[in-house]
C-alpha cells in the first residue's frame, strides 16, 4: 500500500502551485491570451503546462501550508505579479489603441464609433484596427514567448518569499499608466504632424478663395490623405511597438 504525508505531498505540489497561479493570472490579463475567444479550459492548461516547466528555474521554495495565513499572502503575491505583467503587456496594446484613437480624431473618422464585443467597451474604427494589427504583431514577433520568459524569469527577480508585497515597491506598477499617453502620442506623432499640415493648407485655401465651400472638400481631402498617410505609417510601427513591449517587460527580468 502506497503511503505518503502531508509534508510529502506538499514538497510535490509546491514547487508547481505558485508558479502556476502566477502564470494563470498573466493568461487572465494578457492581451489575446485573455480574450473571451480562448476557452477557461485551454488557459489553465497551458499556464499548467509553463508552470511544470519553470518548476525547477526560480530558487527553492520551502513548503507552506495551505490553511496558514503565510499561504494566502503567497496566493495574493502570485496573483499580483501575474496581473501586473499582464496590465504591462495591456498598456502596450493600449498605447497603440490610443494613437489610433489620436489618429481617427486627426482624420475625422471618429464619428463612427461602436460596441467591441472583445473589449465590451465603444471604440472607433481606427483605434480598432489599429489594435487588431497590433494583436496580429505581438504573435509574428513572439511577443507571447517573451511574455512567457518574462514570466519565469520574474520567478528568480520576484521570487516566492515571506515578503509578499515587495513586489510593488520595487517595480511601482501604479506609475505606468503615463505610459499609454506618452507612448500613444509618439506614436501618433507623424501623422499628428501630417493632418495639421493638411489643415494649415485648408485654411490658407478658405482665406484665399472665400467663395471655396471648404466643409464640403474638406472633410474627403482629410481622410483620403490620412488613409493614405495611415497605409505609408504602418510598416513602421514594429519598432515603436517593440521599444514599448521590451521596456514594459524589463520590469519583470
Amino acid at each position: 500500500m502506497i503511503t505518503f504525508t502531508e509534508a510529502q505531498l506538499l514538497a510535490w505540489i509546491t514547487p508547481v502551485l505558485w508558479p502556476f497561479l502566477r502564470v494563470l493570472a498573466l493568461f487572465q490579463a494578457m492581451p489575446v491570451m485573455g480574450q473571451r475567444l480562448v476557452p477557461m479550459r485551454v488557459r489553465v492548461a497551458l499556464a499548467f503546462l509553463v508552470a511544470v516547466c519553470a518548476s525547477g528555474v526560480g530558487p527553492e521554495i520551502a513548503p507552506v501550508p495551505l490553511d496558514s495565513m503565510q499561504a494566502v499572502l503567497l496566493v495574493v503575491q502570485q496573483l499580483l505579479i501575474g496581473l501586473s505583467l499582464g496590465f504591462a503587456v495591456r498598456i502596450v496594446f493600449a498605447t497603440v489603441e490610443f494613437a489610433g484613437e489620436i489618429a481617427g480624431l486627426q482624420m475625422g473618422m471618429n464619428f463612427a464609433g461602436f460596441f467591441d464585443p472583445l473589449t465590451a467597451t465603444q471604440t472607433t474604427a481606427v483605434s480598432r484596427f489599429f489594435g487588431t494589427l497590433v494583436g496580429f504583431l505581438f504573435i509574428v514577433l513572439n511577443g507571447h514567448l517573451s511574455v512567457i520568459a518574462a514570466v519565469v524569469q520574474s520567478l528568480n527577480a520576484f521570487p516566492v518569499g515571506p515578503e509578499p508585497f515587495a513586489f510593488l515597491t520595487a517595480t511601482m506598477p501604479h506609475q505606468w499608466g503615463a505610459e499609454v499617453f506618452k507612448m500613444g502620442l509618439w506614436i501618433a506623432l507623424p501623422l499628428i504632424a501630417i493632418m495639421m499640415f493638411v489643415n494649415l493648407i485648408l485654411g490658407v485655401i478658405s482665406r484665399v478663395a472665400p467663395q471655396t465651400h471648404i466643409f464640403s472638400i474638406g472633410f474627403p481631402i482629410t481622410m483620403g490623405i490620412g488613409l493614405a498617410s495611415l497605409l505609408f505609417i504602418l510598416p513602421l510601427m514594429e519598432t515603436p511597438f517593440i521599444a514599448t513591449l521590451e521596456r514594459m517587460l524589463d520590469h519583470f527580468r
